[in-house]
């Protein structure tokens, strides 16, 4: 069994990890801005987003962490004011660097300490009304590989990179069967993700099966970013 703290964990890909890492036996503690009820996992209330997480309340060794929360603000550039570039800075990039930092010492501890970050396809294909975001989760990568050179050999630091998933975040893009068929046939694979698709990549990188792997972005995508079908 193993310890892994999740954060935003409680809905989406956060919420499919945590029941995927609960079923597969493990100890799951979730990060989350409100109080919500998540059947055998320990909830904590923290935002590192807004503020210095606390890590009162976590086992004192933690063999993953995976940072879940993210935004969708898709605008035209010329729309995008100063704000939205940092918010959505606060929300993918400053919150996940606070909690990496809050609990480098607790991973430290493990055998086989794994982090896991999300990025997007919009940063590898370029991709209208993405600028805000795009930039943002950019940065993401940029910190996955860093990070990972500067924590080999004791941590693996790795980023999953999802297409449009079928979560409640994307709900105005896919809110009617028109859209919805319009945005999967945008990808090779012709479907959507969906949260469990993109859970157990996750799971996986946490796993030892994932050992030998660091500083890699992950594209699960339907093919978006490699084929053109």
């Amino acid at each position: 069994m193993s310890n892994y703290l999740i954060v935003g964990g409680t809905r989406g890909i956060g919420r499919a990890l945590v029941e995927q890492l609960l079923a597969q036996g493990h100890s799951v503690t979730l990060w989350a801005r409100t109080a919500v009820d998540v059947a055998g996992a320990s909830l904590v209330i923290n935002d590192p987003a807004a503020q210095v997480p606390d890590t009162n309340g976590l086992p004192e060794v933690l063999d993953g962490v995976v940072y879940c929360p993210g935004s969708i603000n898709l605008k035209p550039f010329a729309r995008l004011s100063a704000d939205d570039f940092v918010q959505d800075f606060h929300i993918n990039l400053l919150g996940a660097v606070r909690t990496l930092q809050a609990v480098a010492p607790l991973l430290k501890k493990s055998s086989n300490a794994s982090v896991v970050l999300f990025s997007t396809v919009a940063v590898a294909m370029g991709m209208p009304f993405h600028a805000s975001i795009a930039a943002s989760k950019g940065a993401v990568e940029g910190l996955v590989k860093s990070v990972a050179a500067e924590w080999a050999p004791a941590i693996r630091v790795n980023g999953i990179a999802p297409s449009l998933t079928n979560t409640s975040l994307a709900e105005k893009l896919i809110n009617s069967p028109e859209k919805r068929d319009a945005a999967a046939k945008r990808h090779p694979l012709q479907d959507l993700g969906e949260p469990a698709d993109i859970a157990a990549m996750a799971a996986f990188l946490l796993s030892p099966h994932a050992r030998w792997m660091t500083g890699q972005i992950i594209g699960m995508d339907g093919g978006m970013s490699v084929i053109k079908s």
